[in-house]
């Protein structure tokens, strides 16, 4: 979630960064969290009709929010899966909407609307797929997710041997399965012919064909750290049946490829709405290009300062940016950096009294190479949500991206630079994703709230906010680089829907990302590459989501004056779990705010 956290495959959009919920941590969070009052047990029953379906037809996913007895089971890819999912889906909204009609608590109402919301938005977004598009999808990175999520060090150690299981089904060894390549090929054949669906772009169907046989070698490591024996027939199975996969993917699907990445306007529409972005994308727009011009002439200002501070002879912000980048944290380092850097946020948090603090440590690494194909940017892996016992969610940082323009491994300097590690960590660790997930946990949240609320613009909204509530008490460097970071932010909002318009292109993009922005190549091409064909429109969810956040806060602060504590009025909205903005401003308004009168 990260810089963060975005996924290629459409399926998994729905329940965005809940890709692998299996930390077990230094501390317990369920046995912290209070006996949940009746309405959470009665809403999360309703909640159990989705999840249901969800462990039938995908239960890797389910499995990985913590739904038990799934472990060897994998998604359904069959012939008609789209229309047993429909059936199913709807099936389940009609259960729901029964149980509306009939449901006086006000909470559980609001939880049911929320699991309706979800459904209609899942069928739109599959309708409009199946209309518009050719069902490609990167079948290398489904299976390495598959394993990836058994095979970690804070798994269960008797549930990591499930991972041959899935990898025999995958390939199509045991009986009764077929190879999920020859599953996703025939689905893309069946449409092939059809003229009206456009082909995935170019970029990304030669960028998977490079990094795919990179992805497997990270699946044959993960098997012999944990000691699991029987994987090298159906692994060499695999790599003969990707090999084949990737040869119709350019025998057959490359000449169908288009060059033009934008995505059809209603179909772009429907992934702001999916991500959770609600205000009109031209005043979106109009409000990031304000806020970028504001955050340069600030970063301009702090600029001679921090240039003071090490004696440099530059001035601009952009100079003394380059200069700051030069000091880079090693691999060596980076495991001791970040826990001193977690520590001192720390200090500054319970200092300063911004939020509440649990007494168990962040958990931090670096990713592996495949993971760093898959998500090259920073990002937060979120705990199981379902029968925790004790699992933490994890902050990823990932140090290259492989070789995608020319055949390079281009290297990123941009979140390993001393400076941008406080940021960084704020966002990502604490008062950001970290306390977000756990509060989820520790707080007694709603499933709904918890998996079907979930979207990039309240999960990605608080941690931007996290990082300004930080910045006034961070070394100048450290709020140049937190400048620059919401810098990034607003120029997402600018570039992603202007290159979907066709009002900016790629060069346009890259040098604003470069030179205005101060990215490096590497990472400016990782930025261009999610608005165009990665996940169009989620970039846009930060700058919206902080936006939301601001203006409530300023309000809030309004409202209550000298009664206002920040304190309790972050804690406040942690416990509310990942609720859209509309629904959180209601929580703010008509909860919190009068108890805060009435003290």
């Amino acid at each position: 979630m990260n810089d963060d956290t975005f996924t290629e495959d459409e399926n998994l959009m729905r329940i965005f960064g809940l890709l692998i919920g299996l930390m077990i941590g230094c501390g317990t969070l369920a046995s912290v969290a209070a006996p949940p009052p009746s309405w959470i047990l009665r809403s999360d029953e309703n909640t159990k009709v989705l999840l249901d379906v969800m462990a039938r037809l995908e239960p890797e996913e389910a499995a990985s929010l913590g739904i038990t007895g799934l472990d060897d089971r994998i998604s359904d890819f069959a012939p008609g899966s789209e229309q047993r999912w429909r059936a199913a889906v709807t099936a389940a909204a009609e259960t729901l909407q029964q149980r509306l009609a009939g449901e006086t608590d006000a909470d559980v109402k609001q939880d049911l609307r929320i699991l309706i919301g979800s459904i209609e938005r899942d069928l739109r977004g599959e309708a409009l797929h199946e209309k518009l598009l050719l069902p490609y999808r990167n079948v290398t990175h489904t299976i390495f997710r598959g394993m990836r999520s058994l095979l970690d060090d804070q798994m269960e150690p008797e549930r990591r041997p499930a991972a041959l299981a899935r990898l025999r089904k995958y390939t199509g060894i045991d009986p009764g399965y077929t190879p999920m390549t020859s599953l996703a090929e025939q689905r893309v054949r069946d449409k092939l012919s059809t003229p009206t669906l456009l082909g995935p772009f170019k970029e990304e169907v030669d960028r998977d064909l490079a990094n795919n046989s990179a992805t497997l070698d990270g699946i044959e490591p993960l098997f012999r750290k944990y000691d699991i024996s029987g994987f090298e027939e159906p692994l060499a199975k695999l790599r003969k049946q990707v090999a084949a996969y990737d040869e119709f993917l350019r025998r057959e699907v490359l000449p169908k490829t288009r060059t033009d990445f934008r995505l059809p306007a209603e179909l772009y529409a429907h992934r702001l709405e999916d991500v959770g972005v609600d205000i009109p994308v031209d005043q979106l727009v109009r409000r990031a290009q304000v806020t970028f011009r504001e955050v340069q002439n600030e970063m301009q200002t702090l600029a001679p300062l921090v240039a003071r501070e090490r004696s440099w002879e530059v001035r601009s912000y952009r100079d003394v940016l380059k200069e700051l980048k030069k000091k880079q944290v090693s691999t060596q380092e980076m495991k001791g950096h970040f826990e001193a850097r977690i520590a001192a946020i720390e200090e500054i948090i319970r200092r300063e009294r911004i939020v509440s603090l649990p007494e168990r440590p962040i958990r931090f690494r670096v990713a592996s190479l495949a993971e760093s194909i898959i998500q090259p940017a920073p990002h937060f892996i979120s705990p199981r949500f379902i029968g925790n016992t004790g699992q933490q969610g994890e902050f990823v940082l990932p140090l290259k991206i492989p070789g995608t323009k020319a055949g390079q491994t281009l290297t990123m300097d941009d979140f390993t630079y001393d400076a941008f590690t406080w940021t960084l960590t704020a966002h990502e660790g604490r008062p950001g994703h970290d306390l977000q997930f756990a509060a989820i946990l520790e707080k007694g949240v709603s499933k709904a709230r918890a998996i079907y609320a979930f979207n990039s613009v309240n999960v990605e909204g608080w941690a931007l906010y996290a990082e300004a509530e930080t910045k006034p008490y961070l070394p100048l460097d450290g709020q140049f680089a937190a400048l620059q970071a919401r810098l990034q932010r607003a120029a997402r909002a600018i570039l992603d829907p202007g290159l979907q318009a066709g009002t900016i292109g790629r060069d346009e993009a890259m040098r604003v990302l470069r030179e205005d922005v101060g990215l490096s190549e590497g990472t400016a091409l990782q930025e261009v590459q999610r608005y165009t064909f990665k996940a169009p429109g989620q970039a846009t969810a930060y700058f919206c989501g902080y936006t939301h956040l601001m203006e409530l806060r300023a309000e809030t602060e309004r409202l209550l004056g000298p009664r206002f504590d920040r304190t309790k009025y972050h804690d406040f909205l942690l416990a509310q779990g990942l609720l859209p903005p509309v629904l959180l401003r209601q929580a703010v308004l008509e909860s919190f705010v009068p108890s805060q009168k009435g003290n």
